[in-house]
């Protein structure tokens, strides 16, 4: 075994990954801290590898999905261009063979450190306290991936993202509650709430959140202005779960 190979497979060495892959909130390639251009066709051949996480994609498959309204021949010659135009620091991103396309091993992917996190807020086998979370945690689930990307590759794998993190922000906020970070609370009850305002489990947490640091207006004020938008929007009426909650804190207090 050579010393690179040492090197490694040893779990006492750490690395720093050289190349950064950037899919929330937009597209970024950022090679030893250096944003590299990439032309549309490449970056959405990046995008592409990246959502497979690390398997190889057959050419086939990759040719067929990114130009599925050109002819089969048409497809392998866009393939062939969009990696011929990743030059330089840009190939680096790739491991490409004659038959596949895979993500080199010094890569790192935003989504995948996002979407482990979303997870691991989400196993109940994982106590909040090992999580090490903070308020900026909140920021790492309030992306979306890839916006403006409307392609069936990447609209499916961006709401499937959407579900996850909006599942996670609400049991984050439920998790800083109960060790009394209200700060925390209310902003991931918040970013739930901006990815999807019409959602009640999401309005709900907050209204939670601002009653759990004793702000009772604050969660009167937030109930009624959802209540008139899903009326104004929806034509509905807020659930009885959700009115037995703001009823309660509405009661005269002893």
């Amino acid at each position: 075994m050579t010393a690179p190979d040492l090197a490694f497979k040893s779990p006492n060495v750490k690395t720093t990954a050289s190349v950064h892959i950037a899919l929330l909130g937009g597209f970024d390639l950022v090679v030893n801290d250096t944003p590299v251009l990439v032309p549309v066709g490449s970056k959405r051949l990046l995008a592409f590898i990246a959502l497979n996480c690390r398997a190889s994609v057959p050419r086939a498959l990759i040719a067929g999905s990114l130009w599925s309204r050109a002819s089969e021949q048409c497809a392998y010659t866009n393939l062939r261009a969009a990696l011929s135009r990743l030059r330089g620091l840009g190939r680096r991103a790739l491991d490409v063979s004659p038959a596949e396309v895979r993500l080199a091993r010094d890569v790192a992917v935003d989504f995948y450190q996002a979407r482990s996190l979303a997870q691991r807020i989400l196993d109940p086998c994982v106590p909040h306290e090992s999580l090490h979370v903070s308020t900026a945690t909140v920021d790492q689930l309030s992306a979306d991936l890839l916006p403006g990307w409307y392609e069936e590759w990447v609209v499916q794998e961006a709401e499937h993202w959407r579900q996850l993190r909006l599942h996670a922000l609400e049991a984050l906020s439920e998790a800083f509650i109960a060790t009394r970070e209200f700060a925390g609370a209310v902003s991931a009850a918040q970013a739930a709430v901006q990815a999807d305002p019409l959602r009640e489990s999401g309005q709900a947490t907050l209204i939670r959140a601002y009653l759990a640091e004793g702000n009772r207006s604050e969660a009167v004020h937030h109930f009624d202005s959802y209540a008139q938008r899903l009326r104004d929007d929806l034509g509905l009426r807020p659930s009885r779960r959700l009115l037995k909650l703001v009823a309660a804190m509405q009661r005269p207090m002893p």
